[in-house]
């Protein structure tokens, strides 16, 4: 008996949940570090932030092929 898949409706759903989870507990983490941050030279701190605002992408990539695809691997 084959595993039943989930509908691409309900795909987006999910990953969309997905998604906005992974980004919440990514700027939790990121804030964590902010009186860290906050001591920097300035351009030092806009270089932290806009590469911590790009680096969650990198995780979501598996769900986004899952929403589309149905499988996390290519």
């Amino acid at each position: 008996m084959a595993r039943k898949a989930f509908e691409p409706a309900t795909r987006s759903v999910i990953g969309m949940f997905g998604v906005l989870a992974l980004i919440a507990v990514w700027a939790v983490f990121v804030a964590s570090f902010a009186s860290q941050i906050t001591r920097l030279w300035f351009p030092l701190q806009m270089l932290v932030y806009v590469v911590a605002g790009l680096v969650w992408i990198f995780p979501a990539m598996p769900i986004m092929r899952w929403i589309v695809t149905g499988r996390f691997r290519p």
